[in-house]
C-alpha cells in the first residue's frame, strides 16, 4: 500500500471515535505513510502520535471548489490528492460534489463512509465499516491516545502535581441537555473534597466554558485545583493521563481522558451510551434517569466515584 489520506472533519468526540478506524489502517499498513486531512487543531491529537507522519487544514480558501460541481480545481491539490494510492473520506458530501471532483483529480481508489451516525451499533463500529471494502474488520473499538514525550515534558512544565489524588472534571458539554446542573457539580466537588481532603482537583475549560465554570468559582475557591484553560489537545490528553479520576458528560474532552487510559466516570442524558460512550475498560457510564441529567443525584456520582477511586474497573449503571 502506498500513501493513505484520511479525511475527517467534525468534532473532537468524532475524530475520536474514528481513531479505532484509523488503527486498523495503521497496524495493517505499518509501512505506509498516513496523513489526515481535518481541522489542524484537532487532528495534531495523531499527528506523529502513532497515527499519521503529517496533518493538514482542511479549513482552506482553495479547497472550496472541490465542493462545487465542475469547477476548476486548483493544480496543486490537484497534485496532492492524486498523490495517495488509497484516499477515506467522512466529508458529508450528499450530493457527491467533492467525490466527484476528487475522482476529476485523479484519485483512483476512494472509500467514503457516511459521518453520520445511527443507533444500529457503537459509532466506531460504524465509522471502521467502510474499512470492510480493504479487508479490514474492527474488533476493538476503544480508542487510544498517545501523546509523546514533548507533550508529557510541557505539562510537567506549565502544571504542577503532587502526588496527592487527582480528580478532573470537565463540567460541560455541547449541549445544555448533555450538561449536569452547577448546583450538582459543586455539591459533588465538596463531598469528594470532604472525603478526600487532601485531593486536588483540575478543572477543564474551552472557549465555550467559561460561563458554567464562572457559576461554579465559589464552589472551587474552597477546593484546591488547577485549571486546564484552552490548552492544545495533545497538552490537554498529556495532563489527564496524569488523572486519577476523570469525571465529565458526553463530550470529545471524554473521549479525549478514556483514550489516553483514564479512569472516567461519564454522566449520560439524551445520548445512547451504546452509541456514544468510549469503550475503553477503564470508563464506567452512569445514565440519568429518563434521559434528564437533572435527575441524577449527586449523591449516587458520589457513590460511583469513591467506587472508582478505590479502584472499580469501570462499567455502566
Amino acid at each position: 500500500m502506498g500513501r493513505i489520506l484520511v479525511i475527517r472533519g467534525g468534532a473532537i468526540g468524532d475524530f475520536i471515535l474514528t481513531l479505532p478506524a484509523l488503527r486498523l489502517l495503521r497496524e495493517n499498513f505499518p509501512d505506509a505513510p498516513l496523513e489526515i486531512l481535518g481541522y489542524r487543531h484537532i487532528v495534531a491529537l495523531a499527528e506523529n502520535r502513532f497515527y499519521a507522519e503529517a496533518t493538514r487544514s482542511i479549513e482552506y480558501g482553495r479547497l472550496s471548489p472541490f465542493f462545487i460541481p465542475n469547477a476548476e480545481l486548483d493544480a496543486e491539490l490537484v497534485e496532492y490528492f492524486a498523490g495517495f494510492q488509497q484516499v477515506i473520506s467522512y466529508l458529508f458530501d450528499p450530493d457527491h460534489f467533492f467525490e466527484n471532483n476528487l475522482r476529476r483529480a485523479g484519485v483512483k481508489n476512494l472509500i467514503t463512509g457516511s459521518p453520520k451516525i445511527g443507533d444500529q451499533s457503537h459509532a466506531s463500529h460504524q465509522l471502521a465499516a467502510p474499512l470492510e471494502a480493504l479487508a479490514l474488520f474492527l474488533d476493538d473499538p476503544a480508542a487510544k491516545l498517545f501523546p509523546d514525550a514533548q507533550d508529557v515534558a510541557e505539562v510537567a512544565r506549565q502544571f504542577q502535581f503532587t502526588g496527592q489524588p487527582l480528580i478532573a472534571i470537565h463540567p460541560s458539554s455541547g449541549g445544555e441537555r448533555k450538561c449536569w446542573p452547577v448546583e450538582s457539580w459543586s455539591a459533588l466537588i465538596r463531598q469528594l473534597q470532604a472525603a478526600h481532603p487532601q485531593a486536588e482537583f483540575m478543572v477543564v475549560i474551552g472557549e465555550a466554558d467559561e460561563e458554567r465554570f464562572a457559576q461554579m468559582s465559589g464552589t472551587m475557591a474552597e477546593v484546591r485545583h488547577q485549571v486546564l484553560r484552552h490548552l492544545p489537545l495533545p497538552l490537554l490528553a498529556a495532563a489527564l493521563q496524569q488523572c486519577g479520576l476523570f469525571i465529565g458528560h458526553d463530550s470529545g474532552i471524554s473521549h479525549i481522558a478514556a483514550a489516553v487510559g483514564a479512569r472516567c466516570l461519564l454522566l449520560f442524558g439524551p445520548t445512547d451510551p451504546e452509541v456514544w460512550a468510549p469503550k475503553n475498560s477503564a470508563v464506567r457510564v452512569l445514565s440519568a434517569p429518563d434521559g434528564l441529567l437533572f435527575r441524577l443525584a449527586p449523591e449516587k456520582v458520589f457513590a460511583s466515584a469513591q467506587a472508582m477511586l478505590a479502584g472499580d474497573p469501570g462499567g455502566q449503571i
